[in-house]
Parts: structure tokens; sequence; C-alpha cells
């Protein structure tokens, strides 16, 4: 059995009692995602190099969540993948199993680090769109990977990094972005289609807030639908405001943008059917350290789930 704290032991004990025999047994399985800014050993197009101390607090960040398997966003290429993978190793978090995708955009790419085996992967590199009657390439793909917990428990990952909201000479930032959400949910529903119950998550930068168009493009609708684990801060706050009269204003926000002086949550851990029967509510959350963003402009956020044990 996995070794928890307390709160952890009542949170598995709870969904042992409401669950199949099945599962009996349980293990505490954690997913993270993290846009970690140009995350680049040497300059490359207008991107500039990331300065050994923001490497270092993006190192403490991912060390802090203690992710089994954390999607990585705005990576550079494979060496600072596996520069970074050393280093996390050296520092007592073991993630052996890597996958990186090289789509339109060469300069920064989605990437994947594990503690368990990827026994499958089907990159989505190619995928494109009409829009205004051009022809435009998905920039940074979809990854996609089935994971192997263990030899009870498979899950399928699709990690993505959507169309900045930066305006681009070449079209509509706002269109092109739903156009990328659309392939990502056709990817979503490919995957589902083979059994709408399975193990399916789907984790990233989508660039866009919760009620937008290409968020709700993403979550779909009906049996099919995504669930949003919409993590907060652990910040002491109550899960009821003052009195128990209304819910807490909860601390939500993913990334800074510095240009308009902005926080929103534009990053999202998205779960099917199978996931979304396994997630732990207390174990999802944002992490807030100080110093946050000499790692990034953007914030990582992690989830669990009970799993089945080996």
């Amino acid at each position: 059995m996995f070794a928890a704290s307390p709160w952890r032991r009542f949170c598995l004990l709870i969904l042992i009692c409401a669950s199949p025999a099945a599962w009996a047994e349980t293990n505490l399985f954690r997913l993270a995602t993290f846009n970690v800014e140009n995350y680049l050993e040497a300059p490359s197009g207008a991107r500039h190099a990331k300065s050994p101390a923001a490497q270092a607090k993006v190192r403490d960040c991912i060390l802090a969540l203690k992710p089994d398997v954390i999607a990585l966003q705005e990576m550079g290429p494979t060496n600072a993948l596996l520069d970074l993978q050393s280093n996390l190793k050296s520092s007592g978090l073991e993630l052996p199993f890597w996958d990186e995708i090289t789509g339109y955009d060469t300069n920064i790419h989605v990437a994947v680090l594990s503690r368990f085996p990827i026994v499958a992967r089907r990159p989505h590199t190619n995928e494109n769109f009409l829009l205004d009657g051009r022809r435009f390439t998905v920039s940074r793909g979809f990854e996609e990977l089935d994971i192997q917990v263990n030899p009870r428990f498979t899950c399928t990952l699709i990690a993505a990094h959507l169309k900045s909201r930066r305006p681009s000479a070449l079209a509509d930032e706002e269109e092109w972005r739903y156009e990328e959400a659309a392939a990502l949910r056709r990817a979503i529903d490919a995957r589902l289609a083979q059994d709408p119950a399975q193990n399916l998550v789907v984790l990233g930068d989508f660039n866009d807030v919760q009620d937008s168009k290409p968020i709700r493009a993403i979550m779909g609708k009906g049996t099919t639908r995504l669930f949003d684990t919409h993590p907060a801060e652990r910040n002491g706050d109550d899960e009821a405001g003052a009195g128990g009269h209304r819910p807490s204003r909860h601390i939500t926000w993913t990334h800074y943008y510095e240009k308009d002086d902005v926080f929103s949550r534009i990053d999202y851990i998205l779960l099917g059917r199978g996931m979304k029967e396994r997630w732990l509510k207390e174990e999802t959350y944002i992490l807030a350290l100080p110093n946050w963003g000499l790692a990034s402009d953007h914030r990582p956020l992690v989830t669990g789930f009970a799993v089945p044990a080996p």
C-alpha cells in the first residue's frame, strides 16, 4: 500500500467504501502540468535562454509537486529536457521515462516526464486546418501517450499547448486558437470512440479562460464531455466563507500576462469518465511558492487519483 498522510488515507478509505471490490487496495497517482516558459539552454529565434536561477526555480516547483507524471510546455530541445530530468533525479525525484514532440514551431515543445513506462505513443504533429482561406498546422502538436502505472492500471494522456493570446499578422489569434482546440477535440473524440469510459486525461496550456469558445470545444458535450478538475491554491482558505453562508473565493489563476497586467486560469487538467471516478479533489491544487515568477509566467497544477494497487 502506498504510504499516505492521515487525510489521504481518509480520502482513499471513502473511495474504497464507495467503489467496487477491485478498488479494495489503491495507490495515489499524481499528474501535473507546467508551462516552463522558454526552458532553453541557448537563444532560439526571438526567445532568450533561460537563466540558471530560473531553471533552478522550475526544479523547485516540480520537486514540491512530487508528480508521477508531468506534462511540460515551452520545453526546449531534447538536451534541455534530459538536463532537467537529470537534475530532478539528483534532487531525489526520478522520472526515468520521457517523450517530446516537435511540431511546426521548432523552438519550443510539448514534453512529458514519467515515473512509469510509456507503453504507446501517438504523436499528432501534422494536424491542420483552413482559416481565412489559408492552411495552418497546429503549432506545437498534441502529445498522446499511454502510461502503464502498474499491471492493473494504464491511462492515456493527451498534452497540448494551444496558440497564445498574442496577436498575429497571419490570422485572428482567437479563431486560430479555436481551430487548434477543435483539432484537439477531434483527437479526444477519436480516443473516446474506442471506449467512452477509458482512463483519459487531457491537460496543458490552452491559453484561454473556461467559458471561451476554444475551451468549450475541448470540453465537448454529452456522454463524452470532459470534467474540469478546477484546482485552486492551498492557502488555508475554508471550503465555505464567513459563517458558512457562501463558498470562499478560491484563488485559481495559473498565468500572469504582464502586458495587460492580467491574472487568469488558462492551464487545465481535464478528465474523461474513467479518470473522474478515481479523482481525488483534496490532491488537486495550484502550487503557490514564494518568488514563483522566477520560474515561469505560469504556475503548475497537479491532481491525484486513487488507482488499483499492483
